[in-house]
């Protein structure tokens, strides 16, 4: 059996199936080259887009010749088509991981089905399970052509490879030789359980019959929610089912990205685990889904962010139940995306403090107790705790948004959030009338303004700066002061707010794209290597220019961000200079800048 499997595809040649409880990407060649079962947190089952040679993947493979390849969601949907081209014939691949309406007892299975559309065509199908990492062995049983996978560790979780074809097990791996002729299909469907429960695998023919559709049922249903009729309609929805992908159905938290490890600069040292719900993200992410009308989701969330409240203050980073523990450790086992080392699982930034969160978090209640039901005392009670921590601590340097490693500053972008999480509360407790210290709030808030706006200030410049440092200003900007007109800090017209934007095309846009900050300037991240461009800072500026007036520009600038999308209208959390996805993939934070971005050009337009 030939093995294509020893190089590295494009990251933007992958797209997303997933089942709210995990993910997995699915190359152009149709192998699923990372997969974490059972859940987006759990070790690895597959990534071979971490190592070539030892990371695991699922391949069914047409043998044809000169083949080329095209992909394509079922619109409105998370089932994946992948087709294949060739004068013998022509192939399709359609991966879904089957979910129901009571997504919680969704199955943990992905299903292959095979089609043959021109030609009789021969396969090959290879299941290669790396168990934990690519650090444990498995032991492979095949009963009545049905293989049954263990780690030898003796984790909990079981694997089973069920196909309408025969199945064969070498060195412990899934194999298979088949043929289909014209019109004909074939299913192959790969199933994770806890140890104790596999009687409740299901038969071959239960996922033949029963799940296909009802998963297109599913995400059909689900989109249809959406109260977003404007401009771009199809580019959201693609950008709102995966944000949906990345949200836990059981927990209602939401993860950055649904993977680990891959490279911010090619063979760098960049390189982060990103399958955590940071508080950030996921208040931001509740705010797209809002905007859009799916509120069940912000609901869910908030019931998390309570449940969390109850065990201890609020944190910055959390696995998808709640659970903190999120040591990061160097997998040196494993040579990294195109040689990209060292592969880092758990986080660091757990350990950070990072004063943002309060207001990104705030903000979002706002949003939800303003246009979609009016929050609890319960989580009012829980806002106040989180406002007396903002008093206490605003002046503190932190990390900031970036997750500066090596230096703490007083950070713009903190400083801010401080200032929306004293605004939002303000506005929730006067417009519900409850009980807080309005003088004490007021005051707060009024000192966290003018201090933004008079000691951030840049006379050199002429901008707000990344930081200060007592009364020490730093000579660069930071792309993160797009959001100072998007939380309404100050109006598009504001003469300061106009010299630091012209700052930003200045110091940090490369036409449409924009990085994060200069790094070159005074090596603020202290990390080797430069990254590429930050996607979401593009949206964040799009958004900028709309709020502007400057909607020839913002539209000129949003579609040709749209055209730096891959295939399937997915991103990555940077662009290189060379045009290809950089970092974790697909990134929760890119899409719902997009999103942002959209609904306020969308907004603009129809007023003009």
């Amino acid at each position: 059996m030939k093995n294509t499997h020893n190089s590295y595809k494009p990251i933007e040649n992958y797209g997303i199936i997933g089942n709210m409880k995990t993910a997995a990407l699915v190359g152009l060649d149709g192998s699923i080259d990372f997969l974490c079962f059972p859940r987006f947190d759990s070790p690895s089952v597959f990534a071979r887009i971490l190592d070539a040679k030892k990371g695991g993947f699922y391949s069914v493979e047409p043998q044809m010749k000169s083949m080329h390849t095209k992909q394509l969601y079922i619109p409105g949907t998370a089932v994946l088509i992948t087709r294949f081209f060739s004068d013998e014939g022509i192939v399709e691949l359609t991966d879904y991981m089957p979910v129901r309406e009571d997504t919680c007892t969704s199955y943990n299975a992905i299903v292959r089905k095979v089609k043959v559309v021109r030609g009789t065509i021969k396969f090959f199908m290879h299941c290669q399970p790396r168990f934990d990492y690519a650090r444990e062995k498995h032991k492979s049983n095949n009963e009545n052509g049905v293989i049954t996978i263990n780690a030898d560790d003796g984790t909990k979780t079981a694997m089973r490879l069920q196909a309408t074809f025969s199945l064969s097990v070498k060195k412990n791996d899934g194999y298979a030789a088949f043929e289909l002729e014209e019109a004909e299909e074939a299913w192959v469907v790969l199933e994770s359980v806890d140890e104790g429960k596999e009687d409740s695998f299901a038969d071959i023919s239960f996922y033949q019959h029963k799940t296909y559709f009802e998963t297109i049922k599913f995400w059909r249903s689900w989109v249809s929610k959406s109260t977003y009729s404007g401009r771009w309609k199809e580019i959201l929805q693609r950008s709102v089912i995966t944000l949906k992908l990345l949200t836990s159905a059981q927990f209602g938290s939401v993860v950055a990205a649904a993977t680990f490890g891959l490279p911010e600069e090619i063979g760098g040292d960049r390189n982060w685990d990103y399958r955590y719900t940071w508080i950030r993200d996921a208040a931001f992410t509740m705010f797209a889904f809002l905007k859009l009308g799916f509120a069940d989701e912000s609901v869910a969330f908030l019931k998390w962010i309570i449940a969390q409240d109850k065990n201890r203050d609020l944190h910055l980073i959390y696995k998808v139940d709640g659970e903190s523990d999120m040591k990061e450790k160097i997998l040196d086992h494993l040579e990294g995306y195109r040689k990209s080392s060292p592969v880092r699982i758990g986080n660091e930034a757990d350990n950070q403090l990072q004063m943002d969160i309060y207001g990104e978090l705030l903000d979002t209640i706002y949003i939800f107790n303003m246009y979609h039901r009016p929050i609890t005392f319960e989580l009012w009670k829980i806002i106040c705790k989180e406002v007396k921590i903002v008093i206490k601590k605003w002046r503190q340097t932190d990390h900031g948004i970036w997750e500066i490693r090596n230096e703490k500053h007083e950070f713009l972008h903190s400083r801010l959030m401080c200032w929306v999480a004293m605004d939002r509360a303000i506005k929730i407790g006067q417009q519900r009338s409850f009980p807080f210290p309005q003088e004490e709030w007021i005051t707060v808030r009024n000192e966290l303004y003018e201090d933004i706006f008079n000691n951030f200030w840049n006379e050199k410049l002429k901008c707000w700066a990344q930081y200060k440092d007592g009364n020490k200003v730093s000579d660069t900007v930071d792309a993160s002061v797009l959001l100072m007109p998007l939380v309404h800090f100050v109006t598009p017209e504001e003469p300061r707010w106009i010299s630091t934007l012209s700052a930003v095309d200045k110091q940090l846009r490369l036409d449409v794209l924009v990085y994060r900050y200069n790094n070159n300037v005074n090596k603020i991240d202290g990390l080797e290597g430069e990254e590429g461009t930050f996607t979401m800072c593009s949206f964040w500026y799009i958004e900028c220019l709309a709020k502007a007036g400057r909607l020839d520009e913002a539209v000129e600038n949003f579609e040709k961000m749209i055209g730096y999308g891959n295939h399937l209208g997915l991103f990555a959390e940077q662009i290189s200079k060379k045009g290809e996805h950089l970092g974790n993939f697909p990134q929760a934070f890119t899409h719902l800048g997009l999103i942002s971005a959209a609904l306020e050009l969308d907004k603009q337009l129809s007023r003009k």
